[in-house]
């Protein structure tokens, strides 16, 4: 199966698709938000995403909420560590999509949130790849983050993740820490 000539590839155990976190990355598009919620939602994986309430709210928000879309109202100050673990603690087939660059644009260094809310719900992290160069996302890999640093989690994602797969390389920044 493919869609606009993406493919998908999980090369982990599914049992890590029941309840976990995938960092998808490199994030310097639009575009890869629709490959990994559209194909992994037509593959089966239960996948979540957090997205601005008002994507939720439009004429096309069923949409959005039929893929996975959580509106989130971000003009309020809430505990989202605690929101997203506590999801991921109630549900048995919940799967959590994180971009820790936090924007499109270059970041000078990611977002912990994706390893508090592993920490905290106890679950792995993923290593989601949308490689522009082979026109394939991918599940690499599943960590335990029970026994980690951030630190060393970062190096091990690092290891993973290329300025040349994203859509535009400039954008991405290698070094996530």
């Amino acid at each position: 199966m493919s869609i606009a000539g993406w493919g998908w590839d999980i090369k982990i155990d599914r049992k890590y698709l029941q309840k976990s976190i995938i960092v998808c990355a490199p994030h310097t598009s639009n575009w890869d938000f629709f490959y990994a919620v559209f194909g992994f939602w037509a593959l089966g994986v239960p996948i979540k995403v957090f997205i601005k309430d008002s994507h939720t709210k439009a004429f096309y928000g069923s949409l959005v909420k039929a893929v996975g879309g959580i509106g989130i109202d971000r003009s309020q100050a809430s505990d989202m560590i605690g929101y997203a673990a506590g999801l991921l603690e109630k549900n048995n087939d919940f799967v959590l999509i994180i971009t820790p660059e936090g924007s499109r644009s270059y970041a000078q260094k990611w977002k912990k949130g994706f390893y508090y809310i592993a920490q905290k719900a106890n679950v792995p992290v993923l290593v989601g790849i949308g490689d522009y160069q082979i026109k394939k996302a991918r599940i690499e890999a599943a960590i335990d983050v029970s026994d980690k640093s951030y630190e060393q989690v970062c190096d091990i994602l690092e290891s993973y993740y290329k300025p040349e797969q994203a859509k535009y390389p400039e954008k991405y920044n290698p070094k996530i820490y």
